[in-house]
């Protein structure tokens, strides 16, 4: 009785928004006043070509164009607006560009080749991460010589003497955040008990270590000032008392071990709740390792708000950390249950999961300056969630079309071109769609509609979104390839790519000399022009 109340009341203001918007939409100086005024406001954008002094990359894992599209709009309805007129918050960042997701072997990426183009700035096979495409998915022994590995932004900003951190929704160890710190011939090696279980007559594992230890043994990984997700267990060591994975130590010992001996006179705090993270006061915190699940972090809408803290808070106790450092940082924040939802079909978790991440990042931006910190806003592929039919405007993005198919039954507005199965029913006579009007469409984990039956829908090949703010930050327009992001970033933060020497200077990619260089060339072209009209 009180979710229909609940609908009828949503449903009447939405009428209401329609009516008020219809009135004022239909007059044609709304339009031209509104555009002229964006238009002015882009004229005006300043360009900021000074050096960054932090670095901000926010990923949405799986967040695909029609992705944003439709969380846009669940946030409108969601406040009784429009929602197709609204808004996500690095929407209205001032740059925006268009990034190539493909892998070197495949033309639909995965978590672990995008992470390794995104964050090294080298395109690589499906399933690796860190590596060069030289090393095939699972040959350990492929991936150990040193020209067949590659470096992060995070070792990069490590090397120019800046602080560096994670946060993420999923395991610490999972594909992306591993893309910051680990070096690995296959993603699913997150603890030497995984390792154990996937080895085979294929490969030598022995040569390799899991990415868990390689986050808390190696650089940059053991350097790291902030690490925030899930994912516990792969830290853990089995025992009577323990629910750990590992064979050979207890890796949270190790990290609190590692900071004692190496940082005697810093405050190093473990935890794994979030009334633990709410009473560090980080202002007197120099490194936090935060484990709150023994898996990947539960989706909002079926956690304990008491005992799991949100992407927002982690975000923002990184930044609070984080801001202390003289030299500046580079923090990677991903928002890895979008990706999860959309593999289920959970349209509205999946959306839900993106106004979570555009609260995040709408925290960064109100703590930061954007005159020294580049905040970058990106995906690491896409989906195959549709927006399709032709709903009303003020339609709800979660219920149904409006449209009868050619069966005489209606079909949801989001569906994917493939996934778990719910979109027919299959008997000896007769397959045929399910008639989505008798289902509970208002379920948290409504399998929404799917063409091809899979046991988990998969990723999509498209191109995803690129928004930017802060220095340089005109760097991310266009149309380009992936791995373009960490050098973009890297060339605005003027940090190195290259392992420092005492002589070497040359590998900074310094955003002074990148304009020098473009005014210089842009001289000598007009040179040549008056050279060759006076000839």
């Amino acid at each position: 009785m009180w979710t229909l109340v609940v609908c009828a009341v949503l449903a009447c203001a939405l009428q209401q928004v329609s009516a008020a918007t219809t009135a004022q939409e239909s007059d044609p100086k709304f339009w031209i006043e509104n555009g002229k005024r964006m238009l002015e406001a882009k004229s005006k954008q300043p360009l900021r070509t000074n050096k960054a002094k932090n670095v901000i990359l926010f990923l949405g894992d799986g967040m695909s164009l029609t992705t944003l599209t439709a969380a846009r709009i669940f946030k409108g309805q969601l406040q009784n607006t429009s929602g197709e007129s609204e808004h996500l918050s690095f929407e209205q960042f001032p740059f925006t560009g268009i990034s190539k997701t493909y892998c070197v072997d495949n033309q639909v990426a995965d978590s672990a080749c995008s992470a390794t183009a995104y964050l090294c700035g080298v395109k690589t096979n499906k399933g690796t991460i860190g590596v060069t495409s030289k090393v095939n998915l699972g040959d350990c022994p492929s991936s150990v010589p040193e020209e067949h590995r590659v470096t992060s932004i995070m070792q990069w900003a490590q090397w120019a003497g800046k602080a560096t951190g994670i946060v993420t929704t999923t395991r610490v160890t999972h594909a992306s955040p591993a893309g910051c710190y680990s070096q690995t011939a296959h993603r699913d090696w997150e603890s030497d008990e995984d390792m154990i279980a996937k080895s085979n007559s294929t490969t030598n594992i022995t040569q390799c270590e899991d990415i868990a230890k390689q986050l808390i043994t190696r650089e940059p990984g053991k350097n790291f000032k902030v690490i925030m997700g899930g994912g516990r267990y792969n830290f853990m060591k089995q025992g009577v008392n323990s629910t750990g994975k590992r064979h050979d130590e207890d890796l949270i010992q190790n990290w609190k071990k590692d900071k004692k001996t190496r940082f005697g006179d810093k405050i190093a705090k473990y935890v794994t709740t979030r009334q633990e993270l709410m009473e560090t006061d980080m202002s007197k915190t120099d490194f936090v390792l935060g484990l709150f699940q023994p898996g990947h972090m539960d989706y909002r809408l079926k956690s304990n708000f008491e005992t799991q803290p949100t992407l927002q808070e982690m975000t923002r106790n990184a930044i609070q950390l984080l801001q202390k450092e003289p030299n500046g940082y580079v923090l990677f924040v991903e928002g890895g249950l979008i990706d999860k939802a959309h593999h289920r079909t959970w349209a509205r978790i999946a959306l839900d999961e993106t106004l979570e991440f555009s609260k995040a990042v709408a925290d960064a931006v109100a703590m930061t300056s954007e005159d020294d910190t580049l905040i970058v806003v990106t995906s690491d592929h896409a989906h195959t969630l549709s927006m399709a039919g032709y709903p009303k405007r003020n339609s709800n993005i979660l219920g149904l079309s409006g449209s009868m198919a050619t069966d005489n039954m209606t079909y949801t507005t989001l569906s994917y071109a493939n996934g778990p199965k719910r979109s027919f029913v299959n008997d000896s006579t007769s397959c045929h769609r399910v008639n989505v009007t008798n289902e509970d469409i208002k379920k948290v984990d409504f399998l929404y509609p799917s063409l091809v039956d899979l046991s988990d829908e998969t990723h999509g090949g498209d191109d995803v979104m690129v928004f930017a703010r802060g220095p340089m930050s005109h760097l991310f327009t266009g149309n380009y390839e992936q791995n373009q992001i960490a050098l973009g970033m890297a060339m605005a933060a003027g940090i190195s790519t290259n392992f420092p020497t005492a002589d070497s200077t040359s590998g900074a990619i310094s955003p002074f000399n990148f304009a020098g260089q473009t005014i210089l060339a842009v001289l000598l072209l007009a040179l040549v022009g008056i050279l060759q009209a006076s000839l």
